[in-house]
């Protein structure tokens, strides 16, 4: 390990276990850098994070402890390591493998709940039109880029009142892609699944800060820049 210094990740049970195994799993099919950020959360939980090939960061929370408190870890070495049943090794440390910092913890304000059914809708809607448009560099940017939601807040009378949030093609693709909405008995949702096997009322919430839109859904959060997709920029 980098100087000395042990990089690990202390899952706190066998379902957190199960938990980092899934992430490092959609990881792998949505991001081929083979970097994943963990950091040491004040709730006791240790935030996992990438940044998917949409140009958008995803995360999920598992109950545990990582050393150091914020590293940035080899997806190939965790996925090897998991299967132990002890520590998870994160790999030798990749510091220069991730610029830019991680979203804000708090200063988030909540504006609507959307129907988990609509996401998954407007994601096949989207990969319908990608698998009929796109060449041989990929899917459009102008699809992409596409804003396919707007979101704010209401008052009691049902209008639209303060901020809005503007969610791009690219939130929709990454929140689905990394499994972050289930069916009603919390199976993975596959290109063929019926929306009805996911709950009417199942929620995904949305919220804005000055930087950033935050998409979350029961099992994990993508965060789009409100301004430009450039990662990088802080």
């Amino acid at each position: 390990m980098d100087g000395g210094v042990e990089h690990v990740l202390h899952p706190h049970g066998p379902s957190d276990r199960t938990d980092v195994a899934a992430f490092l799993d959609r990881a792998r099919r949505v991001d081929d850098s083979g970097v994943l950020r963990a950091q040491q959360r004040a709730d006791g939980r240790v935030g996992l994070w990438i940044r998917t090939g949409f140009d958008i960061l995803a995360t999920r929370s598992v109950f545990g402890t990582v050393t150091p408190s914020d590293v940035i870890a080899d997806v190939g070495a965790m996925t090897a390591s998991l299967p132990g049943g002890g520590p998870v090794s994160l790999g030798f440390a990749l510091p220069g493998a991730w610029q830019g910092a991680l979203p804000p913890a708090d200063g988030f304000i909540h504006l609507d709940d959307v129907p988990a059914r609509d996401l998954v809708a407007l994601s096949r809607s989207g990969a319908d039109v990608a698998r009929n448009e796109s060449g041989a560099l990929g899917m459009a940017s102008s699809l992409l880029d596409q804003t396919v939601l707007e979101v704010s807040a209401h008052d009691a009378d049902g209008a639209a009142v303060g901020e809005v949030a503007k969610v791009t093609m690219r939130a929709v693709f990454s929140l689905t892609a990394m499994g972050f909405v289930r069916d009603a008995d919390g199976h993975e949702i596959s290109e063929t699944s019926p929306l009805e096997r996911i709950a009417a009322d199942e929620p995904v919430r949305v919220r804005v800060s000055s930087s950033w839109v935050r998409v979350d859904a029961r099992f994990g959060s993508v965060y789009q820049r409100r301004s430009v997709l450039n990662l990088g920029v802080v």
